[in-house]
């Protein structure tokens, strides 16, 4: 088991392996129900009450969202195991920061996320991710 690990040493690869692998089962659930998304973009009170379904999570932003996935969770499979390769690195870099941009202005600007909402963990994966990248840097990137 441990040889279809990424062969660099350090977290972050095996963090990154692990992280595209809940990934895959997100954009799975994506393509097969709304349920989850809607849990992610339940609309804050400006919009309605919390308990009512976001009528803009529709069938097709759910697949729309786990196309998205998808690509991002291929660029960081391939910088889990191509991690010293500063494009890989630096490509997996941006979908963290990407991700979190999205999440941050999905409950900042549009208001279709709630703080403390299943939304919390995919923003914090992500913008915990791209900070632990920018600091380790050095350590991997040659």
């Amino acid at each position: 088991m441990a040889s279809y690990l990424p062969p660099t040493p350090g977290l972050l690869p095996k963090w990154m392996l692990l992280a595209a692998i809940a990934a895959l089962g997100n954009c799975i659930q994506s393509y097969t129900t709304v349920a989850y998304t809607r849990r992610l973009y339940a609309p804050t009170k400006a919009h309605s009450e919390p308990s009512s379904p976001n009528p803009e999570v529709t069938r097709l932003s759910g697949r729309t969202f786990g196309t998205w996935t998808f690509l991002s969770t291929i660029v960081r499979l391939y910088a889990a195991y191509n991690i010293e390769d500063r494009r890989f690195y630096e490509l997996a870099l941006w979908t963290y920061i990407i991700a979190f941009a999205h999440f941050f202005s999905e409950w900042a600007i549009f208001k279709n996320a709630r703080l403390w909402s299943p939304w919390a963990l995919p923003a914090s994966i992500a913008s915990g991710t791209a900070v632990w990248m920018l600091l380790v840097w050095d350590d991997y990137v040659k």
